[in-house]
């Protein structure tokens, strides 16, 4: 039986990577903090097909909302670390400092604390388990002029991937990440960019954006025991950007 926890697995790539864990048939305990309508929406489509899913609404940057996640997750043997943020598209300089904080915290802080809480959970297990961190395309391009701040975050998930998956792999524990680049989601329109994806597209070798559904693929495949070689490293999913 697999069982995996998705922090942010409720909407847009998190939502993705449920439905594709479920069409493996994983048992999903999916972590949301806000957005209670999409949670129940998800949790109703993944128990249509079939699947067991719990949502929980928690604060992935608390150690309270962390020890909720895990609590109601109960003996897992996958996480998935996928909740971030980003706010606006703006030049650093344009960045208010309450809003680098709040982007360190949800995407590098929060990841972190949820790993380590992850590492615990999975070490009850006789054959370990996988976590797959989400991080970016961004991580390597820096994003200038955009949110330099978000990239940098991002990196630092690159690190926490490389240095964890090698702490922890004598333990059965693989730690991998998946690096997405430009991909069709609402964060665009919700960060003030609407028209962002047209914009970009043909600054990518392959000329379009990905969907969320090619990223869980990916995800997928990372948890399987098909990859069951793989650690401590990211797998870029950007189009060759």
């Amino acid at each position: 039986m697999r069982r995996t926890l998705i922090t942010g697995g409720t909407r847009g790539i998190g939502a993705a990577i449920a439905h594709r864990l479920a069409a493996d048939g994983h048992e999903l305990v999916l972590g949301y903090l806000s957005d209670a309508e999409s949670a129940a929406a998800t949790r109703d489509e993944i128990r249509a097909l079939g699947v067991s899913c719990e949502i929980v609404g928690a604060d992935i940057t608390t150690d309270a909302g962390i020890a909720a996640l895990f609590e109601a997750a109960g003996r897992v043997t996958g996480v998935v670390n996928n909740a971030g943020v980003t706010y606006r598209y703006a030049p650093l300089v344009e960045t208010p400092t309450d809003e680098i904080r709040r982007t360190y915290d949800v995407n590098l802080v929060g990841p972190t604390l949820v790993a380590r809480a992850a590492v615990s959970a999975l070490a009850e297990n006789e054959d370990g388990g996988v976590i797959v961190n989400i991080s970016s395309g961004a991580a390597t391009l820096g994003s200038p002029g955009e949110y330099v701040h978000y990239a940098a975050a991002k990196a630092g998930i690159d690190a926490l991937t490389k240095g964890l998956g090698l702490e922890v792999a004598s333990r059965g524990i693989r730690v991998v990440a998946v690096a997405p680049g430009l991909t069709e989601t609402d964060l665009h329109a919700a960060t003030g960019d609407p028209g962002r994806i047209e914009r970009m597209a043909p600054q990518i070798p392959l000329g379009r954006a990905s969907t969320p559904e090619e990223v869980a693929e990916a995800v997928a495949w990372l948890m399987s025991d098909q990859a069951s070689y793989v650690t401590a490293t990211t797998l870029r999913v950007a189009g060759g950007r």
